[in-house]
């Protein structure tokens, strides 16, 4: 039986390339070549942006208006095919279907919708000036390159796409080269909806691909989602054109579990944060910090529940809550870090092997594993995983767990338990983290800024602001009177 090959999606339709080369895709779920995808060779490349050009062209001259009801079009596209879109999503990640279908489309769907609202309310500023006066107008950057990672394709192509398109902008997106087929699915429904052929094309390809798209001289702007080592690589290719740059990069975030907390809350927050979507997720709270009066009710009900509550198994069954790692390489990365956890001292509680559950025995499965005995040293404390692996530590003192909890080069997320308002506000205005929880963890609504602190990232994803980010002020002054020159 022969896989589809995919085209990239150039000028609202799918464009061949010409070498003809190709990268196989596989389901981490059962270890097989599931499609094939056509690199973005110089052709595709060349056309990408003459396309780009064009649709720039057409849909910044529509009013935000008529943009804003276009979106609104692709928001109502994407709902309806909710379930289609998520299935495509679990084949290419390996994440459960009980996510991916509350989860994926939908929070994609908000952000358009969210931006789709914002266009119109775009304003400029007018000031007197003595008898003179000015006015500003905030227009479109151009082109906006969108570089995607492969953990939630759909959901990362609509936040990079929202507000750019919103703005008046043409994209040209790369997902992940792992998982590339929602990114086509998203172009299709705009161009379904009414979007402009060459508004949002899709190039296909590994990091050849997104060097070029950095360094292109065409592109303005470059949003990127990843982990923190390219963030720095994008950010260098970029200053040779001095382009705009949205970073979204790693973290090690901390939970701090206060002996006030609901620990049964914290409990569910650390799972949450540690195992949804099998730990895939930048935001997560892998290191976990409990007061040592809550310590040992913490430990037991989380072993108990990490042991009876996680279903591992076939990603498409409605039952299962843990699906797949990406990769056969990221498994062993995963298992790497859990091998060097236990020979630097640290004590599983629970887990810590692969797994071959017997509804999916070829898939990049590994166990839900917690270490304790945890020291702030620890590679495992120290560096990012990236799947279902926590650490938890012990702490008795505020400003000492403060201080351990900002004592990392990266800043992403963070999060404290306690039923103290006033310990709750003091302690969180303290983290240096750009995305903070109390009493909650892991939710990121279209209006809520999503972005990093010290190395976890530049600028910001969702909220008003982002949209300032997809825009530059032009200011115009107007002279109303004789102008006096010595010449």
């Amino acid at each position: 039986m022969t896989t589809p090959v995919y085209e990239n999606f150039i000028n609202g339709h799918f464009l061949k390339n010409q070498t003809g080369d190709t990268f196989a895709v596989k389901n981490p779920a059962t270890d097989e070549v599931i499609y094939h995808v056509e690199i973005a060779d110089e052709f595709i490349q060349n056309a990408a942006i003459e396309s780009a050009k064009q649709g720039f062209a057409a849909w910044s001259a529509m009013t935000p208006i008529e943009r804003s009801r276009i979106l609104l079009k692709a928001v109502a596209i994407l709902r309806e095919r909710n379930d289609e879109l998520a299935k495509v999503e679990v084949l290419d990640t390996g994440k459960p279907w009980q996510e991916a279908e509350c989860v994926d489309v939908e929070t994609g769907a908000d952000v358009i919708e969210y931006f789709a609202g914002l266009a119109p309310a775009q304003v400029g500023q007018q000031q007197m000036v003595g008898n003179d006066f000015y006015y500003t107008r905030k227009e479109p950057l151009g082109i906006c390159a969108g570089i995607g990672a492969w953990n939630y394709p759909l959901q990362i192509a609509c936040w990079k796409s929202g507000p750019a398109l919103a703005a008046g902008n043409a994209v040209i997106f790369k997902p992940s080269e792992e998982t590339p087929l929602g990114a086509i699915k998203l172009a299709e429904i705009f161009i379904e909806a009414g979007v402009p052929a060459g508004v949002f094309n899709v190039v296909q390809g590994a990091a050849e691909v997104g060097q070029w798209l950095t360094a292109n001289p065409n592109i303005e702007k470059v949003s990127f989602t990843g982990e923190v080592g390219t963030g720095k690589k994008v950010m260098a290719s970029a200053a040779g054109s001095l382009k705009d740059v949205t970073m979204e990069l790693g973290g090690k975030s901390p939970l701090l579990v206060f002996d006030d907390a609901d620990v049964s809350q914290a409990v569910s927050a650390a799972m949450l944060g540690n195992f949804y979507t099998q730990g895939e997720i930048c935001t997560n709270c892998t290191r976990i910090y409990v007061h040592k009066n809550v310590y040992q009710q913490f430990i037991d009900e989380l072993k108990t529940r990490t042991e009876q509550n996680i279903i591992a198994g076939d990603p498409m069954d409605p039952e299962v809550n843990l699906g797949a790692l990406i990769s056969k390489k990221h498994q062993e990365l995963v298992l790497g870090y859990i091998d060097k956890g236990i020979q630097e001292g640290a004590t599983l509680l629970t887990g810590g092997k692969a797994l071959s559950p017997a509804s999916a025995p070829n898939g990049y499965f590994v166990e839900p594993t917690v270490f304790v005995d945890c020291k702030d040293d620890m590679t495992i404390v120290k560096e990012e995983i990236f799947g279902p692996v926590m650490s938890v530590l012990v702490f008795d003192d505020e400003d000492d767990v403060i201080q351990r909890a900002n004592d990392t080069h990266l800043g992403l997320a963070a999060g404290v338990f306690t039923k103290d308002i006033q310990l709750a506000h003091r302690v969180i205005h303290q983290l240096q983290a750009g995305i903070c929880w109390i009493n909650s963890y892991g939710n990121s609504p279209a209006e809520m800024p999503v972005g990093g602190y010290k190395q976890s990232g530049i600028g910001r994803e969702n909220g008003i602001e982002t949209l300032d980010h997809y825009t530059q002020t032009k200011s115009i002054y107007v002279g109303m009177s004789n102008i006096e020159s010595p010449f």
